[in-house]
């Protein structure tokens, strides 16, 4: 959107992807569209991760010029942007809500994890607080719903949200390079670790290793993923003052 300022200087006011149309009014019609440039995008970060992703190479999957993309996006943060987005709508979010919070957002952060180990690639997507399309909008309306009823602020909801995904991205994370970790480093790493406790200068942590040692055989991720987030979630839910 063009605005005039003092002196007759005209400037354009930023606008996302998602203010800009498909298309210009002028010129001949295209001959691929955004959906098009975002599916393709998107099999190739599934298949060789986001660095395989360029605009020279989403041209060459689709058998066009470079140039020719700029026709539908402004550049590469715009195709990021649409990605992002078009794998937001794998998460479900046509889930009824039981008016429990912390299990409806524990539900949430459960769907929007099994998107994240589909599509590892999302992880490394540069986050940025408002990127947000249609779907991503859609998203962030069902999470402030589902914490209705525990009439907080806005403020609060919205940071609750923030907390969530930033917490279910890094337990993602967690997740995929501990499938990835080499067993005798991870043998190694624990012997270390176990060998430091019992030396005696760090009580605290041969407490808490010996506690963990008598506790109940080890979680599976995805139990221990939703005791994490549980947890987490009622802390940020419960009413306390506002700093």
């Amino acid at each position: 959107m063009a605005t005039e300022e003092a002196g007759g200087r005209v400037t354009q006011e930023p606008v996302t992807v998602w203010g800009r149309p498909e298309r210009g009014a002028r010129g001949p019609a295209a001959a691929h569209s955004r959906a098009e440039l975002t599916a393709v995008a998107v099999e190739l970060a599934d298949r060789e991760g986001l660095s395989a992703v360029t605009m020279r190479q989403v041209a060459k999957a689709l058998g066009t010029g470079q140039a020719s993309l700029y026709r539908y996006v402004s550049g590469f943060e715009d195709l990021l942007d649409l990605m992002s987005d078009a794998v937001t709508a794998e998460v479900a979010l046509d889930v009824p809500l039981e008016d429990d919070p912390v299990e409806d957002l524990v539900a949430l952060a459960v769907r929007t994890k099994a998107v994240q180990l589909r599509h590892p690639w999302l992880l490394d997507v540069p986050p940025e607080p408002l990127r947000l399309g249609p779907r991503g909008l859609d998203y962030l309306e069902y999470a402030l719903r589902a914490m209705a009823p525990a009439r907080l602020p806005g403020r609060t909801r919205m940071e609750a949200v923030a907390l969530m995904n930033a917490l279910v991205a890094q337990l993602a994370r967690a997740e995929l390079q501990a499938g990835r970790a080499h067993t005798h480093r991870q043998a190694a790493q624990a012997a270390y670790l176990s060998e430091a406790a019992a030396q005696g200068q760090r009580p605290a942590l041969a407490a808490a290793m010996a506690d963990h040692a008598e506790a109940s055989p080890a979680e599976e991720p995805q139990a221990l993923f939703e005791r994490t987030m549980r947890r987490v979630l009622t802390g940020l839910l419960s009413p306390g003052p506002s700093r």
